[in-house]
């Protein structure tokens, strides 16, 4: 992928469009998908349109029995515990849906944290990067010969425009020297769309193609550890929580780029890529806003995704992926 790839391909869609916009016309029978975060949220609303398609969906959660009830009403939709911060743990899930199936046309990651306070996980791993991106990584590559199998299966990553707000800190990933709550949510961004830049790079000879993308500004599960306060002062809500800011998307709406991601027939043959209001963004410089839903240079950087895809081989040990 290089940046002049990074264009908008004049998508019939727009930051209006809903999950259900994008969905329809789609048939999915007999796709297999696998959505973590798959039961809150934009994962949620993911899950939803891709059963309603007529996909089985595998939802990977932390919280199992919130995620069994959340689902109760889907059909199509199956519960796998995991917690994405143990890395043993997404091994062993890894392994259970292999038991349970034979490929795996869409793997969603969906999951996510955003501006917790600082905390440790694993080997003194920082929090945000470890859960957003280490146990994404990790279940990729235990997953790499499902995806491989489909023969032409597509990764979603969900990055954000908070990305903008830093590249990998190679000098101190993990806040050693003290931490900033956001730039350790933008640093697992950035994190999220490199990921899917190398993967790419490495599974299009297998027919795995894969995108990150920015799904726009939307109040769910994502803003838990943010005091209600600190969300008024930002103009997001007011003070019973109702979304006031006028920039703000549905979750249906915040779902829709990563099922156009997921579906669309424009990006057929394409890979390694970032969206936004479901179309390839452009390329943007450092003094641009990140409302502007742009993507900074080194997010898309082949040299830069390699670089975080060893590291992050090297901090988890996670299998290389093979067929």
């Amino acid at each position: 992928m290089t940046h002049t790839e990074q264009q908008p391909l004049n998508s019939p869609f727009s930051a209006a469009t809903t999950a259900e916009d994008v969905m329809a016309g789609h048939d999915l029978s007999g796709v297999t998908a696998v959505v973590t975060g798959g039961y809150s949220g934009l994962g949620l609303a993911s899950t939803r349109a891709l059963t309603a398609a007529g996909a089985r969906v595998l939802v990977p959660a932390r919280r199992p029995d919130i995620a069994r009830a959340a689902l109760r009403d889907v059909k199509g939709s199956e519960v796998v515990p995991m917690d994405l911060t143990d890395l043993d743990g997404v091994r062993s899930a890894a392994a259970h849906i292999g038991d349970r199936i034979d490929r795996i046309d869409l793997l969603m990651a969906a999951a996510g944290v955003m501006a917790t306070p600082e905390r440790r996980v694993g080997p003194g791993w920082e929090f945000q990067l470890a859960a957003n991106h280490f146990g994404h990584f990790t279940l990729a590559c235990e997953l790499y010969p499902l995806l491989a199998a489909a023969g032409g299966a597509r990764v979603v990553a969900y990055s954000s425009a908070g990305h903008a707000m830093t590249d990998i800190r190679r000098h101190d990933p993990h806040f050693r020297t003290g931490y900033d709550r956001w730039l350790a949510y933008g640093q697992a961004k950035t994190a999220n769309a490199l990921f899917a830049v190398h993967l790419d790079a490495l599974g299009k000879d297998d027919g795995i193609r894969a995108f990150a993308l920015h799904p726009g500004k939307i109040i769910t599960g994502l803003q838990r550890e943010m005091p209600l306060q600190e969300q008024i002062d930002a103009g997001w809500v007011d003070e019973h929580g109702n979304v006031v800011a006028a920039d703000f998307k549905t979750a249906s709406q915040g779902a829709a780029t990563g099922l156009w991601a997921a579906t669309s027939p424009l990006l057929d043959g394409r890979g390694g890529l970032y969206l936004a209001d479901c179309d390839v963004a452009r390329v943007f410089p450092p003094d641009t806003p990140m409302d502007d839903n742009g993507v900074r240079p080194y997010a898309v950087e082949p040299a830069n995704a390699a670089r975080l895809w060893e590291m992050s081989l090297a901090a988890t040990g996670a299998t290389p992926p093979t067929r």
